[in-house]
């Protein structure tokens, strides 16, 4: 299963990059997030790989997530014009997913945040989740991308929410 979801975020791009890439920010925008621990290098860079646990509701899902490019390795002084790419792997049980996120200059104050997504499904409950279900994937993605954007442009906090 692919999908491509977008969002605009009004504020510059390099603000955009920095906020994503801090990891003391993730429990602030990412909805259920329980831990994200490095294993193996550090936070962000190529090749680091990570503990994620989510919940969701009653239930709990962890995973393993592998940094696998990040362009511009340096996030200071990224060339105008350019685009950035965060792109990773996460493997769960019964699935193995690929997230290939661009953010480019929508304006001058206005990052476009671009996310490819692909999932694939090993075992039986998993593939009739992925069958039955799709557009759950791609609704979870861009409630991420928009809880993102209100924490980005209004310091909304997800932990503060009851929706």
């Amino acid at each position: 299963m692919k999908y491509t979801v977008s969002i605009e975020i009004a504020l510059p791009r390099e603000r955009v990059v920095h906020l994503l890439a801090d990891p003391a920010h993730l429990p602030e925008w990412l909805r259920g997030l329980v831990l994200h621990e490095p294993l193996s290098g550090v936070h962000g860079q190529v090749g680091t790989t990570s503990r994620v646990v989510l919940q969701t509701g009653q239930r709990q899902m962890e995973c393993t997530e592998t940094i696998t490019r990040r362009e511009p390795a340096d996030l200071h002084g990224i060339p105008q014009g350019s685009v950035v790419h965060f792109d990773r792997e996460i493997v769960g049980e019964g699935m193995w997913s690929a997230v290939r996120d661009r953010l480019t200059e929508a304006g001058p104050q206005t990052t476009l945040w671009e996310s490819e997504n692909e999932y694939r499904f090993s075992g039986l409950p998993m593939r009739l989740v992925g069958f039955l279900v799709p557009g759950v994937f791609r609704k979870q993605s861009l409630r991420h991308m928009r809880d993102f954007k209100a924490f980005a442009e209004e310091g909304k906090d997800v932990r503060e929410t009851t929706d």
